[in-house]
C-alpha cells in the first residue's frame, strides 16, 4: 500500500467514525453543547492516536525499548489530558461560555476520567501500527525472497566453478612470484576477493572481519595500481570479531568514493572509518573530495539500490545520511547489528 493509499484509508475510517458518532447524536437529539464537546474529545483522541501511530510505537515498540515505550505512552496520555483541558476548560468557556467540567471538579477525578477515555485510543493506535507493520514486513520479506531468487538465477547463469578459479589463481600466483613479488601479491589479493564473493553464507551474511578484510584487499589492489599516488586511509576501531553483517554491504560506498573522488592528491585524502561504539552498533563513514573529471565510466551500484537493500535487510535498524556540498561527499551509515 502506497503512502497516498494509507492516508486515504485513514481519512475514510475517521470520516466513517465521525459520521457514526454524529448519527448517534442526531438520533439522541443532543444539544449543540454536547455535539461540540463530543467533537473536542474526538479531536483530542485523534491527536492521541497519531502520536502513538507515527511517533511512539514505530520507535519504541520493539525489544529492549520498554522504558522508552512506557515514557512515550505516558507522554501521549499527558498530552491528551492537557489538550482536553485546553479545549474544554479554557477555549470553549472563553469563546462560547461553557465547558465540560464544573470548576470544583477534583483534579484526581478529572485525571481518572481522562485515563479511561484516552486508554482505548492508545491501544487502538498500537494495534493499527502493529497490523500495518506486520503486513509491511511480510511484503518486504516476499520482495527480498524474490530479489534473492533473481540474484541467484543471475549468478547461476554466470557462475564460474570456484575450484577452477582458485586453482587458476594459485597457479598464476606461483608463476607471478618468480617474476614480481608485487604482482604475485596482487594475484593473491584478487584470489581473496573472489573467494569472499563466491563463498557467501546461505543467509546472505558474513563476518564483519571478512567484510573489513575484503575492503582492505580492495584498497590494496588499487594501491598496487597507483603506487605512491593513492591517498586513501582506512581506520577500524572496536571489537569486530564475532559480529556479522550483510555481505558486500559496505563496499559500494568505498567504490563510489574511489570512482567519484580525488585519490591522487594527499591534501584530498579519502577517509574511511568503521567504528563499533557498542557490540550492537556499527558506524561506517566515508569522506572524499569530489573529482571534477569522471574517472570511471563503468556502472556502479546506485544509491537507490543501496537504500532499498538497507530497508529490506535492516528495517528500522539503520540510518543512512549522505551530504554533498559540491566539494565534499560525506556518507554516514549506522547499523544496529543482530
Amino acid at each position: 500500500m502506497t503512502k497516498r493509499q494509507t492516508i486515504g484509508l485513514h481519512l475514510l475510517c475517521w470520516t466513517l467514525w465521525a459520521g457514526y458518532i454524529g448519527l448517534g447524536l442526531y438520533f439522541d437529539k443532543a444539544k449543540p453543547e454536547r455535539a461540540i464537546l463530543t467533537g473536542t474529545i474526538l479531536l483530542a483522541e485523534c491527536v492521541e492516536f497519531y502520536l502513538g501511530y507515527l511517533w511512539v510505537f514505530p520507535r519504541y515498540l520493539r525489544r529492549g525499548r520498554l522504558p522508552q515505550l512506557l515514557l512515550g505512552v505516558a507522554g501521549i496520555m499527558a498530552t491528551f489530558i492537557a489538550l482536553r483541558y485546553l479545549l474544554e476548560q479554557v477555549l470553549l468557556p472563553a469563546a462560547l461560555g461553557f465547558g465540560n467540567y464544573d470548576a470544583d471538579t477534583p483534579t484526581s477525578a478529572y485525571v481518572l476520567e481522562n485515563l479511561y477515555w484516552g486508554t482505548s485510543y492508545i491501544v487502538l493506535s498500537a494495534a493499527v501500527w502493529g497490523l500495518e507493520n506486520a503486513f509491511r514486513r511480510e511484503r518486504e520479506h516476499q520482495q527480498l525472497q524474490q530479489e534473492k531468487t533473481r540474484a541467484e538465477l543471475a549468478f547461476l547463469k554466470t557462475q564460474i566453478n570456484p575450484h577452477f578459479l582458485y586453482n587458476t589463481l594459485n597457479y598464476l600466483y606461483a608463476e607471478a612470484y618468480l617474476v614480481s613479488e608485487p604482482l604475485a601479491d596482487a594475484v593473491l589479493r584478487l584470489s581473496d576477493l573472489m573467494r569472499y564473493m563466491l563463498t557467501e553464507s546461505p543467509d546472505g551474511t558474513a563476518s564483519l572481519q571478512h567484510e573489513v578484510d575484503y575492503l582492505r584487499n580492495y584498497l590494496a589492489l588499487h594501491r598496487l595500481r597507483f603506487e605512491d599516488q593513492f591517498f586513501v586511509e582506512m581506520d577500524v576501531q572496536g571489537a569486530i570479531e564475532g559480529q556479522r553483517v550483510a555481505a558486500l554491504l559496505l563496499i559500494p560506498f568505498v567504490e563510489n568514493a574511489l570512482k567519484h573522488g580525488v585519490t591522487s592528491r594527499p591534501e584530498c585524502l579519502v577517509q574511511i572509518n568503521l567504528r563499533l561504539p557498542t557490540p550492537r552498533q556499527l558506524r561506517f563513514e566515508v569522506r572524499n573530495h569530489i573529482s571534477q573529471h569522471q574517472k570511471d565510466h563503468t556502472t556502479g551500484i546506485g544509491l537507490a539500490n543501496i537504500r532499498r537493500r538497507l530497508e529490506l535487510l535492516y528495517p528500522g535498524r539503520h540510518h543512512l545520511e549522505i551530504r554533498n556540498d559540491g566539494t565534499m561527499h560525506h556518507t554516514r551509515l549506522e547499523l544496529e547489528l543482530a
